[in-house]
This record gives C-alpha cells, structure tokens and sequence, in this order.
C-alpha cells in the first residue's frame, strides 16, 4: 500500500491542512483521500507541489508498506 506522509510533514512544518489546501488549491476531501489512501492516481504535478510546499523529497513524501496475505 502506498501511503502519503503529509500529516507528518504539515506537523513538522507547523502547517495546516487547510494551508496546503489554499497553496495547492486542492479540497480537503481530495487531501484526506490521500491520507487516508482512499485515491488510486495522483498527478506529478501535486507530487512537486507537495514536495515544495511540504520541504522534503519524495521518499519523505511516499512510502510503500508491504502487505502481507
């Protein structure tokens, strides 16, 4: 499963999600699809936005968790 660290890196930025959802002009119920891993697609361009405004790299962005079955 893919899973997208922006709650971590907002509380590391002492931002809100409604900040990155005014940065990025984005919906919070788009963003909470992404916490929440609820979103099969995400465009490079949010990638770099997220990136940017979040102040890390991708590997701090994305992480893959291995699910066993």
């Amino acid at each position: 499963m893919v899973k997208f660290n922006i709650e971590e890196l907002l509380a590391q930025n002492k931002r809100s999600k409604y900040w990155l959802c005014q940065q990025m002009s984005i919906t919070s119920r788009n963003i909470n699809r992404l916490i929440r891993g609820e979103t099969t697609a995400i465009s490079f361009k949010y990638i770099e936005d997220f990136c940017r405004l979040l102040n890390c790299s991708i590997e701090e962005l994305i992480t893959v968790e291995i699910e066993n079955k």
